[in-house]
């Protein structure tokens, strides 16, 4: 097994964050063939659970590697992991301290009524899959206990499952998509009528637009992207799911002009606007972007924000609703940017909520249902 220790020091010595973790980690296994699917998932346990909590060890270099990396396995609940690389019993050293604030200690404000002590214990658990079931549930729950796969319903149309659960093969793919709960739950403030037009001014991989799409078929749906490839994933992901692609434009959304040259006088019913953000709501998928966080780029994030819901606000129509996401459980990205949307804009407030996906083992999202009067 001492191999798999060379492994993970090499791995934890290069990794600088720069591209996701799991990216990384399949790119760095393709140069070892040698390695077979164990051995990858004993490295990802290692890699995952080492950036969720060895900053809350205290006085950590006086222990070994080993016993720090065990450490971290024990906390983050990797108990396979441990059976294979500890097989000896042996118990962790009585003097083991763990500070949960040094895992993440910036000084940056949380949004009100979400516990801080909650949101960092949270770092410590994988979260779970998801999925939004679009049609032929019980085939689909069918399939999911012949296969063994446990689930939970978290409602009518939401399923939890188990984080890796190899789904791909065995479920029809139009009948379901990927959706983390609490992101299906802020679609749920998306009142769609037929003929509206909505505009989707940063639409990523779309699962909101699909959402929106399968809620009310006869909407007129736009998107706009800064990237070509993310537009045309979007488009083959509604081919596949048999619905009719948004009329779709590379657009910057913080440049005004941008937006301007594709939308010229075009006015929308309703615009979503999900934003680019730090993130923190999502990192206990993504513990790197914790421990590899970069208070510069952060602070970039508000004026960004600001930018692109003020840009998008000119393309409203009278009565039309703003719905401005994010997956950031930060004052500065959420209350903060509503507040100037509403001194600055006109816009006023309807409903507002921060989704405490952690119960669930989900995200975190905040949404703000905004109208223009």
């Amino acid at each position: 097994m001492r191999y798999i220790w060379q492994h993970i020091r090499v791995i934890l010595e290069r990794y600088d964050g720069t591209l996701p973790l799991t990216h990384y980690l399949k790119s760095y296994c393709r140069q070892y063939p040698a390695l077979g699917s164990r051995d990858r998932r004993l490295l990802s346990d290692m890699a995952y659970s080492w950036y969720r909590c060895s900053r809350g060890l205290v006085s950590a270099q006086k222990y070994e590697f080993e016993i720090m990396m065990k450490v971290c396995l024990t906390f983050c609940g990797a108990e396979t992991a441990i059976r294979y690389l500890f097989p000896a019993e042996n118990a962790l050293p009585s003097d083991i301290e763990f500070d949960i604030h040094r895992v993440f200690n910036q000084s940056i404000d949380i949004s009100p009524g979400f516990n801080g002590i909650d949101w960092l214990n949270s770092m410590l658990v994988q979260p779970a899959l998801f999925i939004r079931i679009r049609k032929n549930k019980d085939v689909l729950t069918g399939l999911l206990e012949q296969a063994g796969i446990t689930f939970e319903q978290v409602n009518d149309t939401c399923l939890a499952l188990p984080n890796g659960a190899r789904i791909d093969a065995l479920l029809p793919a139009d009948s379901y998509v990927v959706q983390d709960a609490s992101s299906q739950a802020a679609c749920s403030y998306f009142t769609p009528k037929k003929n509206e037009t909505w505009l989707d001014c940063c639409s990523g991989a779309g699962g909101k637009s699909l959402l929106l799409k399968d809620m009310e078929p006869g909407i007129k749906q736009v998107a706009t992207d800064i990237r070509q490839s993310i537009l045309h994933n979007l488009k083959e992901r509604f081919k596949l799911y048999g619905l009719t692609p948004p009329a779709m434009h590379v657009a910057d959304a913080a440049d005004a002009a941008s937006l301007e040259e594709r939308l010229g006088n075009t006015r929308f019913d309703h615009i979503i606007c999900d934003v680019p953000c730090s993130g923190s709501g999502t990192w206990a998928r993504t513990p790197e972007q914790l421990y590899f966080f970069d208070e510069a780029k952060q602070r970039r994030y508000p004026i960004l924000q600001r930018s692109i819901a003020t840009n998008a606000v000119r393309y409203l129509k009278p009565g039309g609703t703003l719905y401005y996401i994010t997956c950031s459980v930060f004052v500065e990205e959420n209350e903060a940017i509503i507040t100037h949307l509403i001194q600055t804009t006109g816009l006023q407030p309807e409903q507002q909520q921060l989704i405490n996906g952690i119960p669930l083992k989900a995200d975190s999202m905040f949404v703000s249902v905004l109208r223009k009067v």
